[in-house]
């Protein structure tokens, strides 16, 4: 058992990070290393806390054999659609993190979208939950009464 501590900001930059460590000439093989060792990887972000403090929002990584091939064959690319079907094991996009974070109250839906890698992606979440957000488009419309 072997825990590390990299500043990264997802499970795919993370894999992408430690074989990047390593000469050119070399990458394959830890690639390979990576595909048959690795366990999982958990990417934590932290987010303000509604009140005070601090609530971690943690994009989970369960290595998989297809997750294991996508490593090896270097399509790392693909590691966050893999994260996505996956939930039902357990894994969880930063999205997918962030917004239950916002459903259970703990962050606000701006601060979701401030920590956001994929902002589009999130909003679109929110869309399908019904969760309502506010934009710095929503600000315009009241920029034109000032005048």
């Amino acid at each position: 058992l072997v825990f590390g501590t990299l500043h990264t900001t997802t499970a795919a930059r993370t894999i992408v990070r430690i074989v990047q460590q390593f000469p050119a000439n070399r990458q394959d093989q830890i690639r390979m290393m990576l595909a048959e060792s690795l366990r999982g990887v958990i990417s934590q972000t932290l987010c303000k806390r509604i009140g005070k403090g601090r609530v971690a929002a943690l994009e989970i990584l369960l290595v998989t054999s297809g997750i294991a091939s996508q490593i090896r064959e270097n399509k790392v690319h693909m590691i966050e659609s893999s994260i996505q079907t996956g939930y039902n094991m357990g894994m969880r996009t930063l999205n997918g993190a962030l917004l239950e974070l916002v459903e259970t109250e703990q962050i606000t839906t701006d601060e979701a979208i401030f920590r956001s890698l994929d902002r589009q992606s999130l909003i679109k979440m929110f869309e399908e939950h019904e969760i309502e957000y506010e934009t710095e488009d929503d600000d315009d419309e009241f920029e034109d009464d000032e005048e």
